[in-house]
C-alpha cells in the first residue's frame, strides 16, 4: 500500500507550446541571420554584446592565472577522475571482425563523432563540472574538434573557472552565447567557428527544447531538463542527511524535483521536519522552497518491493539510496539515470567529480537511456567483405530474398556476380 506525507503541487512536465514556440522562432531566426540574430537574443536575454563571441586565447589563458591555485588544484583533481573513469570505459570498445561463413568477412569499427558542442550552463551558477564533464569525456572518446558554449556570468563573460575547466577538458573553442540562441549557434555556426555534428550538456527548459527541435539537424545526447532526486530510505536512513541531499539539489532551480520515497513512517515526519528547517539555512532559500513546495514528495510505501516498483515508475535522474542493503536495489531497480549507495555517497559527488557524469535524464527518459558516457561520442560502423567463394555462399539467398520482395534491380546485383563466378569456373 502506498501512502503520500507530501503531495507535489505539480508534476515535472515537458516544454510548454509557449516554450516550443520561442525556441523554434530563435532557431528559424538563428538560421536565417546568423550573428545578428544570435546578437539580439544575447543583448535581450543576456544583455551582454561582446565584439566577438568566441573567447579569444588570452581570455582563457587569464581565466587560468585568476583562478585561486586551491581552486585549480581541486579541478585538476575532479578532472583526473572523470577523465580516469571515461578511459576506462572507453576501453571496454573494441572493434570486431569475423568470418561467418568461407570467403564473408563481417566487422564493426567504433569511430569517434568528429566535432561536438558542449553546452555549459552557466548563467546563475557557475557549473565548473558541467565544463568537465562534457568535454573531457568528448575528449577520451576521441573526438577531434570540441567547442564549449556557456552563457555570460552576470553579463560580464564566462567565469574563469568555467573557462580554465573548459581548456583542461580539451574545447579548442569555446563561444560566451546562451539558451536556445547557444545551441543555434553551435548547429548553424557562427563567426568562424564551423557547425558541429553534436550537442551534448544539461540546460533550462528552453536549452532542452533546443536540443528537441534540433536534433535530426544534429546528433544529441539526451534531453537533460531540470534537475531531479529521489531518495530510498528505510528505518536506518539518518532524516538529517536524507534533508542535506534532498535540498542541495533544490537549490538549483525553482522547477527541481525531489522525492523521498520510505517504508518508514518515522523517518518521513522526522525528514520533512528536518527539510523545512534547511531550507531556511540557505541563501538559496528561496529557489529550494518553491522548488519543494511544487516538485516536493514524500511516499509511504509498506515493502521494499513496493519501494522499487515506485521509483523506477519514476525514473529519477538520481537516485540515492539510504538502507541497510544499498545493494538490494542495485541488482532490481531499473530506471535511473545515476544510482548513490549507501548514505555516505551523495548526489554531489556525481555531480561535481567523483568520475561519473552527470548529465543525466529527467522526466522519465530513464526508462529508455542512461545519461552521458564515451559511447555517446562513438559510433560503432559496420563493414562486410566478400569474395568469391563467399558470394556463391550467400548469392543465392540475397536473390530470393529480393525476387520474394519484388525488387529484380536489387536481385540482378547478386544475380551478376554469381553469373561471373560460374563463367571463371567454366
Amino acid at each position: 500500500m502506498i501512502s503520500y506525507v507530501k503531495y507535489a503541487a505539480s508534476g515535472p512536465a515537458p516544454a510548454g507550446p509557449e516554450v516550443m514556440r520561442t525556441v523554434s522562432g530563435i532557431l528559424d531566426d538563428v538560421e536565417r541571420n546568423g550573428e545578428s540574430a544570435v546578437r539580439k537574443y544575447s543583448v535581450q536575454f543576456d544583455k551582454w554584446s561582446p565584439d566577438r563571441f568566441t573567447v579569444d586565447e588570452d581570455t582563457v589563458q587569464r581565466a587560468r592565472e585568476q583562478v585561486p591555485d586551491v581552486l585549480r588544484g581541486h579541478i585538476d583533481f575532479a578532472a583526473d577522475q572523470i577523465r580516469g573513469f571515461a578511459r576506462a570505459q572507453r576501453a571496454m570498445f573494441t572493434d570486431l571482425e569475423i568470418t561467418t561463413l568461407p570467403g564473408i568477412v563481417l566487422g564493426h569499427r567504433h569511430v569517434p563523432v568528429q566535432s561536438v558542442g558542449a553546452y555549459v550552463p552557466g548563467g546563475r551558477y557557475p557549473l565548473i563540472a558541467s565544463a568537465l564533464m562534457t568535454t573531457i569525456v568528448a575528449a577520451e572518446a576521441g573526438v577531434e574538434r570540441i567547442v564549449a558554449c556557456a552563457p555570460p556570468l552576470n553579463g560580464d563573460g564566462i567565469d574563469p573557472a568555467m573557462l580554465y575547466a573548459m581548456s583542461i577538458g580539451g574545447a579548442g573553442t569555446v563561444l560566451c552565447i546562451g539558451g536556445a540562441h547557444g545551441l543555434a549557434a553551435l548547429a548553424f555556426g557562427i563567426e568562424d567557428v564551423a557547425p558541429v555534428d553534436m550537442i551534448v550538456g544539461a540546460g533550462n527548459t528552453y536549452v532542452a527544447e533546443a536540443k528537441r527541435q534540433l536534433f535530426g539537424r544534429v546528433g544529441i545526447d539526451l534531453l537533460a531538463g531540470p534537475t531531479e532526486i529521489l531518495i530510498i530510505a528505510d528505518s536506518t536512513a539518518d532524516p538529517e542527511l536524507i534533508a542535506a541531499d534532498l535540498v542541495g539539489q533544490l537549490e538549483h532551480g525553482p522547477t527541481s524535483a525531489a522525492w523521498l520515497l520510505t517504508s518508514s513512517q518515522a523517518i518521513a515526519a522526522k525528514a520533512q521536519a528536518a527539510i523545512a528547517g534547511r531550507i531556511k539555512d540557505l541563501s538559496t532559500s528561496q529557489v529550494a522552497s518553491e522548488a519543494w513546495e511544487t516538485y516536493g514528495e514524500i511516499i509511504v510505501c509498506d515493502t521494499d518491493e513496493e519501494v522499487a516498483q515506485v521509483a523506477d515508475r519514476i525514473a529519477a535522474e538520481h537516485v540515492e539510496v539510504h538502507t541497510a542493503d544499498p545493494d538490494w536495489y542495485l541488482e532490481r531497480l531499473h530506471n535511473y539515470g545515476s544510482l548513490f549507495l549507501g548514505q555516505h555517497t551523495t548526489v554531489a559527488y556525481g555531480d561535481k567529480g567523483i568520475g561519473t557524469n552527470h548529465v543525466l535524464p529527467t522526466a522519465g527518459a530513464a526508462r529508455y537511456t542512461g545519461g552521458l558516457w564515451v559511447g555517446k561520442f562513438l559510433k560503432t560502423l559496420t563493414y562486410q567483405r566478400a569474395d568469391e567463394q563467399g558470394s556463391a555462399a550467400i548469392g543465392p539467398t540475397i536473390v530470393a530474398i529480393c525476387e520474394a520482395e519484388g525488387l529484380p534491380g536489387h536481385a540482378r546485383s547478386a544475380q551478376e556476380r554469381l553469373k561471373r563466378i560460374h563463367q571463371t569456373a567454366w
